[in-house]
């Protein structure tokens, strides 16, 4: 399945979301546990392991090579015993270089000591790098950050928010000509600076460029109750991605296990003024996703259901 949010995808600024995996605790015939690709400019960052992520890989046509981070959300098998088996592959396809593994600061250790029985002989480098406290800033390039922040389940977890950073401004051709702007000078300008012309006139640059394309965003909730502090860390958020694992008349049993309900995901998608949300981490007792879907657009009318195989671009 294929959902686009934008009016322009333009490859060299892709923004996707691959669905691995939606399923919650016990794979079951439809689904498979959390693991989760995004593509940011063919480059790709991994969100959560669980088991079968590997050929979920494979059948949407990603690039293993390409995955050089890897944000664990939290140390329950479903979201992470899909890693020691995909570091595995790594190392047997001679892959090299750098695999950062983000994760829970009381996972770092029993992490470490299970890649170095199953993956000792490795081809790269395998770092990593814990996420503790409040979180923060866990990754930062050019163009985008991540940065985790806490969720509210059983143990400590933590969600992951992606902010395209601002792009340049837009040059009006037909204005730089009129007004003899030089090459030199047009980069300082689509970064927000007047043209000052030989004779000392000022053009200011809002007569020379339009604004730029709006910085996308995703965040990543898996486990954990519904909490106002989880919508002020994704205020804004384009698209909102937050467990839905049962429906509204299970949610004592939602609250007792750290989980939320689909209503409840929805409910955060409002507070935080997202513009899209996407429900997942369905329990196995549903063979269908409709209560949760229809629940949760009562409250957001914008939401998706996620299944496997399913491509979301920004």
């Amino acid at each position: 399945m294929y959902i686009c949010l934008s009016k322009h995808t333009p490859t060299m600024n892709r923004f996707e979301i691959n669905i691995l995996g939606c399923g919650s605790a016990t794979p079951s015939p439809r689904h498979n546990p959390s693991a989760q690709i995004v593509n940011f400019r063919d480059n790709l960052f991994m969100i959560d392991c669980g088991e079968g992520a590997q050929k979920m890989i494979r059948r949407m046509g990603l690039n293993f090579q390409r995955i050089n981070h890897i944000f664990i959300s939290h140390m329950h098998g479903d979201h992470c015993l899909g890693l020691p088996g995909l570091l595995s592959t790594l190392s047997l396809h001679e892959r090299t270089g750098r695999v950062t593994i983000h994760l829970p600061e009381e996972g770092v250790d029993i992490m470490k000591r299970i890649m170095a029985f199953f993956c000792r002989e490795s081809t790269f480098e395998i770092v990593f790098e814990p996420v503790g406290g409040d979180g923060g800033r866990v990754f930062e390039s050019d163009s985008l950050t991540i940065d985790a922040f806490p969720l509210y389940h059983r143990v400590p977890c933590y969600g992951y928010i992606f902010r395209e950073k601002p792009g340049l401004r837009h040059l009006k051709g037909d204005m730089a000509r009129f007004h003899e702007v030089p090459v030199s000078k047009i980069a300082a300008i689509k970064a927000g600076e007047d043209f000052i012309k030989p004779t000392g006139e000022v053009i200011p640059n809002a007569m020379l460029t339009t604004d730029p394309d709006p910085a996308r965003s995703y965040a990543y909730c898996s486990d954990t109750v519904m909490d106002k502090r989880v919508a002020e860390a994704v205020r804004g958020v384009e698209l909102l991605y937050h467990e839905a694992t049962y429906d509204s008349s299970l949610g004592d049993k939602a609250r007792e296990r750290g989980h939320s309900t689909a209503a409840d995901a929805a409910e955060i998608a409002r507070m935080a003024g997202a513009k899209a949300l996407l429900i997942g981490h369905y329990s196995k007792r549903y063979s269908s996703v409709e209560l949760l879907l229809r629940e949760a657009r009562e409250v957001f009318e914008n939401t998706s259901a996620a299944d496997e195989g399913m491509k979301i671009v920004l």
